[in-house]
């Protein structure tokens, strides 16, 4: 998914013009408007209803400004810390948070500005390598990562582009495959939490799930026709709007092509007002989860990645056994 001068009050204000004083001396000669009918200029002046483009880029840049308060990746919490946010509102929320907690013992919170979904997925996927040292996982992606630069580069994507972000995401599955210690967990946390690591790598992201849609385009395109009332002319132009750019927020067709173009499994529960609340303890809706399983995985593959959705944005979470 924030951050004139002043006017006396023991009279009016002498330096307005007449005509902005509501003291017009014939008011006879007044439109209904209250202007002189030949002073269609000052009507002219007055200023239009913001377009919605302008409406949604204020509402960007207010979101733009909370996020700042953020880190891009913060610590985990006890689901408690989750629940505790809607005790007084949503009970529907509350029960399923309660049960959330028989699977999920802590959460992590990623910034609310549009690439929470990239940026928690690929921070729980390398601190997944960090702390199982999977070294073959490690070998695995590492290889599906280079492959993705011939893609890329077929895909009309200049190397210059995203050649630093390629070697920046790299060097983090290089430093995960060291010995474990707190401090390397902790240096993964600050480099996914530094502006220019972290950004890079949520930048490629979005490349390659670009380029994913693209090079499978009869797959994806039903997904985007149905996901519009006027969806883009073509998939080029779809990634080009709601994909590439920084700041775009994922859907589900963003979590396949990501998932499938770099194999790794995610689990997505969904916290949204869908069934109705029940009377104690627990005892209502579940949450509903979605497991993205690419179709490389062999049977029975769980998770690497479990990520939990509230409207409009993604934070981690973290089963219980892990």
């Amino acid at each position: 998914m924030a951050e004139g001068g002043d006017v006396a009050a023991d009279g009016p204000d002498q330096t307005r013009p007449a005509w902005d004083s509501g003291g017009l001396p014939d008011a006879d000669a007044t439109s209904a408007s209250g202007l002189a009918p030949d002073d269609t200029s000052i009507e002219a002046a007055v200023p239009d209803r913001p377009t919605d483009e302008e409406i949604l880029a204020q509402q960007n840049l207010i979101r733009a400004e909370q996020a700042q308060k953020s880190e891009y990746v913060g610590i985990q919490e006890p689901m408690s810390a989750l629940k505790e946010e809607y005790v007084n509102g949503n009970q529907n929320f509350v029960q399923k948070i309660e049960k959330l907690e028989g699977n999920y013992g802590t959460f992590r919170r990623t910034r609310g500005d549009g690439n929470c979904f990239f940026r928690g997925f690929i921070f729980a996927y390398l601190e997944s390598l960090l702390l199982a040292r999977d070294l073959a996982e490690c070998n695995r992606f590492t290889s599906v990562v280079q492959a993705w630069k011939a893609h890329l580069v077929d895909g009309g994507f200049q190397e210059l582009v995203f050649e630093d972000a390629m070697d920046i995401l790299l060097d983090q599955v290089k430093e995960v495959t060291k010995p474990y210690t707190n401090y390397a967990h902790e240096r993964l946390l600050v480099n996914m939490r530094d502006d220019t690591v972290s950004n890079l790598v949520v930048m490629l992201l979005r490349l390659i799930t670009s380029c994913e849609v693209q090079r499978r385009e009869d797959f994806f395109f039903p997904f985007i026709m149905g996901m519009y009332d006027e969806p883009p002319a073509t998939v080029e132009l779809f990634c080009q709007r709601h994909v590439e750019p920084m700041g775009e927020e994922s859907d589900h067709l963003h979590i396949v092509a990501v998932t499938d173009a770099l194999q790794i499994p995610v689990r997505v529960v969904y916290l949204d007002s869908s069934g109705m609340p029940a009377g104690g303890n627990g005892s209502g809706p579940d949450a509903t989860c979605h497991d993205f399983v690419p179709d490389t995985c062999t049977p029975g593959t769980r998770p690497r990645v479990h990520l939990l959705y509230r409207p409009g944005h993604y934070d981690i979470l973290y089963p219980k056994e892990a």
